[in-house]
Formats: C-alpha cells, sequence, structure tokens
C-alpha cells in the first residue's frame, strides 16, 4: 500500500520551495546586475540606479581594462601563484595531516594544540613583515606563497578526514611491506580525492584572491597579481592620477569599470567550481566528527 502524503506535508514542501527558491533569487540577482552592468553604456548607467539587462550592450569598460599588456602579465603571475601555491600548500598540508592523524606520533597532542593556537593568535602585520624581509622573501612571489603555506583550518579538516579511514587499510599495506609514504601516496590520498579537491579549492581562491600581501611584500609593479592591478584600474577610472599604471585611453563610467572588474578576477575561479562541485560537500563533511 502507498504511503500517502499528507496536506500538512504538502505545504511545508510548497513553501520551502518558495522560500529557498527566493533566498536563491535575493543571492543570484547581485551577480546578474554586476555583469548587466559591466557591458551597459554610460547613459544607461546614468539613467537605471539598478540594472539587471542593458538594452544596448557595450565593450567599452572591457576594452578599457584590456587596453594594455599589463593585464595579461598580471593574469599569468595570478596563475602562476594560485597553481604553485595551491600544489605547494596541498603538498605541506597533506604531509603534515597525515603525521598528526598517526595515533602513534609521540608528541602529537603537543603540535595538535600548536597548531590550533595559530587560528586564536598571529604575530600580527608588522612581526609578519620582518620575518619576509629578513628571510629575503621581499618583492619577490615566493612571498605570496611561503608565510600563508599552510592553513591551520584546512589542515585540520584534512588530518580528521585521514582520521576516519579504517586502520585497517594500513595494517594490511603495512603486512605486505608497504612503508609510511608508500600508505599515503598509494592508499590514503586515492581515497582521499573528495577532501582534498575540496581543500585545494579553499587553496586556490586564497592564492588567487591574494591582495594585501602583495601589497605589502611586492614594491615592482611586473610582479602584481590581477586583483592589486585591477584595483589600480578602478581608481584610474574614477578620475584619481596614479603614475604607476600606463592607460591611455579615456575612461569609461567609473561604475561599469568596477563591475567589469568583479567579472574578470571573479569569471576564473567560477570557471573552476564546477569541475570541484561534486566533491566540494561530500569533503567538507566527511572531515567532520561523525555522530
Amino acid at each position: 500500500m502507498l504511503n500517502r502524503v499528507s496536506i500538512g506535508s504538502k505545504i511545508f514542501d510548497i513553501v520551502n520551495y518558495i522560500l529557498l527558491g527566493l533566498i536563491a533569487l535575493v543571492m543570484f540577482l547581485p551577480f546578474i546586475h554586476v555583469v548587466g552592468s559591466s557591458f551597459a553604456t554610460s547613459a544607461e548607467i546614468a539613467e537605471k540606479s539598478f540594472l539587471l539587462f542593458p538594452t544596448e550592450f557595450s565593450l567599452d569598460a572591457y576594452r578599457y581594462i584590456f587596453s594594455t599588456d599589463t593585464i595579461f602579465r598580471a593574469l599569468l603571475v595570478s596563475i602562476m601563484v594560485t597553481v604553485g601555491g595551491t600544489l605547494w600548500s596541498m603538498f605541506l598540508s597533506t604531509l603534515t595531516a597525515y603525521g598528526l592523524s598517526r595515533r602513534d606520533l609521540a608528541g602529537r597532542k603537543y603540535f595538535n594544540f600548536l597548531i590550533v593556537f595559530t587560528m586564536l593568535f598571529s604575530g600580527g602585520m608588522i612581526p609578519t613583515f620582518l620575518v619576509v624581509e629578513q628571510t629575503g622573501l621581499l618583492n619577490s612571489l615566493w612571498a605570496l606563497i611561503i608565510p600563508v603555506s599552510i592553513n591551520a583550518f584546512n589542515m585540520i579538516i584534512l588530518r580528521s578526514f585521514f582520521m576516519n579511514l579504517p586502520a585497517g587499510l594500513e595494517e594490511s599495506a603495512k603486512i605486505d611491506g608497504a612503508n609510511d609514504f608508500s600508505i599515503l601516496f598509494r592508499i590514503v590520498i586515492p581515497l582521499s580525492l573528495p577532501a582534498i579537491a575540496t581543500i585545494s579549492l579553499f587553496y586556490a581562491v586564497t592564492y588567487w584572491n591574494t591582495y594585501m600581501h602583495a601589497i605589502l611584500y611586492l614594491s615592482d609593479a611586473a610582479k602584481w597579481p590581477v586583483q592589486v592591478l585591477l584595483r589600480q584600474i578602478v581608481v584610474l577610472a574614477s578620475g584619481i592620477n596614479y603614475d604607476g599604471a600606463a592607460f591611455t585611453d579615456v575612461p569609461p563610467p567609473e561604475v561599469t569599470v568596477k563591475m567589469a572588474t568583479i567579472v574578470v578576477a571573479t569569471v576564473p575561479v567560477l570557471l573552476v567550481y564546477p569541475f570541484l562541485q561534486k566533491y566540494f560537500t561530500k569533503g567538507a563533511l566527511l572531515g567532520s566528527v561523525k555522530g
């Protein structure tokens, strides 16, 4: 006999769908507004305070942004920092998380405490700058990677994920003569792809959005990542003179340039996210505490 859904359950489901649809619409409309405004003309931007779909498309803002080769160099720098930094951070985080997941590790609680302590307290901007300066990393792309090589929160998620793997897998591998590195790279990592993909996305977004570290540690404009350069483009479009950039075209309206810079800075991450989406929720939840 089929179970009949009560009227109350149907009403509850309908209300949920309506609320979730409204929430999704509220979150999606600003994105449409940003994209639509970036393609709008100056007259339409001045006429409408909130724009979703422009009646006349214009590429002036994007022509202004890409009017110099500097933007392509900055994009290349951001890609190099993002790819290299993500690989480096995942390598260190995976090794650290696997070591701390071993219950037979001497001083395991002490090391865990030190790592958690860094989530609550940090040295601050000036001491960190002095460390970067003394280590010779100033004005180097390594200054955007080395100081943030390991994120304590990401490492703890990986450690929790590794601890939830069946202990029998490692014991069987050791009986077959595998060492710790073989167990990690041949057994643990292949079984942990959802968590690794999720943490990789966290690191990649952090490196792609690098701004403050670039401002503090890089004095050479040729090494600026795209976030810093886009900020200078917005400054120029606002009518503020800045001697460090070489944009000679007449700037389009400030609003369209701001919207276009947001699109340029966001699209690369949006292109990567769909490939990792199927791992995202699973990886984040599997690293949590099981009930």
